[in-house]
């Protein structure tokens, strides 16, 4: 049943019919309602044309859970998640939130080591919706405190660019996870502290090392709110 579920999932997302699949298929409509029904399986031919004119792999079609690899939003195969060591990913069950026992700490001052931090947060299943790839860590150190406190558990999505002005979390060859705001010119990337303290900025060039992506921050909660 999973080619089944694919090519569901592949008329949902690119919003066709079964008459526009079937076309783009080389087949009859009855055979792509055939496919959904668990009936008949698709051809070779017939998976390689919908690939290739959608732009994804075989695999996607033929393997089970195949097609929720691909973002519904983006309509591209989702990138792998990169996540810190003692990070967790957040799950929602439900109209419930979802508590999570074990969290990493990002940095927003001094660079060292991720820790495992002991302490639970709950975050709302409306959030894990919207980011369900998303995981949680805790802020430690000043550099972001005139928007972000220290303590605070931050939720990081993999699957979301930063742009310029976003508070983005980063790794670079020298240091771990690292919470700055993301400025990327032609050339540079600054990442900039927030801090009512003076903080000096992290600029890169396009000879320094690489610098990764984790994901960008699009939920936090305050230190004084969790129980």
């Amino acid at each position: 049943m999973s080619i089944a579920h694919n090519i569901k999932k592949l008329r949902e997302i690119f919003d066709l019919t079964q008459a526009d699949l079937a076309e783009v298929a080389g087949v009859t409509k009855n055979a792509v309602s055939q496919w959904e029904n668990g009936r008949a399986e698709p051809r070779m031919g017939a998976i390689e044309r919908m690939a290739a004119c959608y732009g994804l792999r075989k695999s996607y079609l033929i393997e089970d859970g195949g097609m929720d690899q691909v973002d519904p939003v983006t309509r591209k195969p989702r990138k792998p998640v990169y996540i810190p060591d003692g990070a967790m990913r957040v799950y929602s069950s439900g109209e419930a939130t979802v508590p999570l026992l074990t969290l990493g700490r990002v940095h927003a001052g001094a660079l060292t080591d991720e820790e495992e931090a002991e302490s639970r947060v709950e975050v709302p299943a409306s959030v894990c919706a919207r980011h369900p790839r998303a995981f949680a860590l805790v802020v430690e150190g000043n550099c972001m405190n005139r928007v972000i406190p220290e303590g605070a558990h931050v939720l990081v999505d993999p699957d979301r660019e930063p742009h310029n002005g976003s508070i983005a979390v980063v790794e670079t060859e020298a240091y771990q996870a690292v919470m700055r705001r993301w400025y990327r010119g032609s050339s540079t990337l600054m990442l900039t502290a927030d801090s009512y303290e003076e903080q000096e900025d992290m600029v890169f060039g396009m000879d320094d090392g690489p610098v990764r992506v984790i994901g960008t921050v699009v939920w936090w909660q305050a230190p004084e709110e969790m129980e």
